[in-house]
């Protein structure tokens, strides 16, 4: 009997359709496991919330928020909280999904979760901005847990938001539960090294795909798209190995100096003025022309689809470490390998936030802390060795990247699914 396709979503399926696409371009890669593939394409679990929260003025504005598991099959659900205006169902669940994938291509034991509220948050207050969160913890607890479903910070959440999190579950369940959360302050029982693990994993996959083709990251052109934590983390780190950064992109405008920009100065411009726009040390140049610029690597670390078909020609980069979840479309995907760009996909380049995110829950549930040193060392270790397996595969079957890390990724999550069969 065929499986009836999902109802909810309407005719525009978005993001979702986008890792529909990347299941079925890895099914012919399945073996024995290419019958279940079709369960990769439907979340475990959907739930949509009503958040509303009294304003400063005293009225009551009412926002909509998600949590989405995708696959359990592996472990409790795990993934961030975001924060956006265009926050929508199928971005949720493309999240979601791409975070199942994640923690099987790097070989964590969680399955993939993601949740966020279509909100401005600049528009917000701080004390708004706790009431909304605190809500929205209030309304999606009945997922929440340690061993159940472990938020994470994402597009405009961050270390306070996880704290206001872990309490509101704390408070609701009469006990301290640190590890319901990760990306916490070090305080609460935060992990060191947590704020820079997704740029430093960008840098770290950049590198070992660098030394596959022979490319040194010293005196190397950088450009990136986003400045926030992740593009800034990843910038700083190229730059601490001597590599220039020469244009960088975020919601604000392009700038482009071909000797290079020094994240560390330009991040306090962004701290004054609220972005790169304007930054004196360098020249703005047109959004567009930001893709044209050449390089040896490109990172996109902003949103989803964001290399596209319109783009990806344009192109000159060798090597792309994609920051942000989902920036190129599976058209583009086709474009660049015609090209010969080498594409790092997501699901490896920024598993480090997820990583340190999981090196962080063993260290609540030991109640024992590592120094920065240990985690770094831990993360590069766990990164090069998920990216060696990708490459292998990638190699052995003449497939890109991402449909190596996708077999690797889909076939851990199949077979722990065939392993436990259905119940009843």
């Amino acid at each position: 009997m065929k499986s009836e396709p999902l109802s909810y979503l309407g005719k525009d399926g978005g993001p979702w359709e986008i890792f529909v696409e990347q299941v079925d371009r890895v099914v012919p890669y399945l073996g024995r496991y290419a019958p279940l593939a079709e369960s990769l394409k439907r979340p475990k679990r959907i739930l949509i919330v009503d958040v509303p929260i009294h304003l400063d003025d005293g009225t009551v504005a009412y926002f909509e928020g998600y949590r989405v598991h995708h696959n359990t099959a592996r472990g409790p659900a795990k993934g961030g909280v975001r924060y956006h205006p265009e926050v929508t169902l199928s971005e949720v669940m493309a999240l979601a999904a791409w975070m199942t994938i994640k923690n099987a291509a790097v070989g964590l034991p969680y399955g993939g979760g993601k949740g966020g509220i279509r909100v401005d948050p600049k528009k917000l207050s701080p004390g708004e901005l706790e009431r909304l969160t605190r809500r929205y913890t209030s309304e999606i607890g009945i997922l929440l847990g340690p061993d159940r479903d472990i938020p994470a910070p994402d597009v405009n959440t961050g270390e306070r938001e996880m704290a206001w999190m872990m309490d509101t579950f704390s408070m609701n369940v009469g006990r301290t539960v640190p590890g319901v959360v990760t990306g916490k302050p070090i305080a609460l029982g935060g992990s060191l090294g947590r704020r820079d693990a997704t740029g430093r994993g960008v840098f770290v996959t950049a590198r070992a795909a660098a030394e596959k083709i022979g490319l040194p990251i010293e005196g190397s052109r950088v450009i990136l798209q986003g400045f926030g934590n992740v593009g800034n983390a990843a910038a700083r780190i190229f730059h601490d190995h001597g590599a220039r950064i020469i244009a960088i992109q975020d919601h604000t405008g392009t700038i482009y100096n071909e000797a290079g920009i020094d994240p560390y100065d330009l991040l306090r411009h962004v701290a004054e003025f609220g972005g790169v726009r304007g930054y004196p040390k360098a020249e703005p140049l047109p959004n567009p022309e930001f893709w044209a610029v050449p390089a040896e690597f490109l990172i996109p670390a902003a949103l989803e689809k964001q290399i596209t078909e319109q783009n990806a020609w344009r192109i000159q980069a060798k090597i792309i470490a994609e920051g942000a979840n989902g920036p190129t479309t599976p058209a583009a995907d086709d474009i660049l390998l015609e090209k010969g760009v080498l594409v790092v996909p997501d699901v490896i380049a920024n598993a480090g936030g997820v990583t340190v995110s999981y090196f962080e829950w063993v260290q609540d549930f030991n109640s024992y802390f590592w120094t920065e040193e240990e985690i770094n060392a831990r993360l590069e270790r766990v990164l090069r060795n998920a990216f060696e397996a990708v490459w292998q595969v990638s190699q052995e079957k003449k497939i890109p990247l991402r449909t190596a890390a996708y077999v690797v990724a889909a076939t851990r999550v199949l077979e722990a699914r065939a392993l436990r069969g259905l119940y009843p």
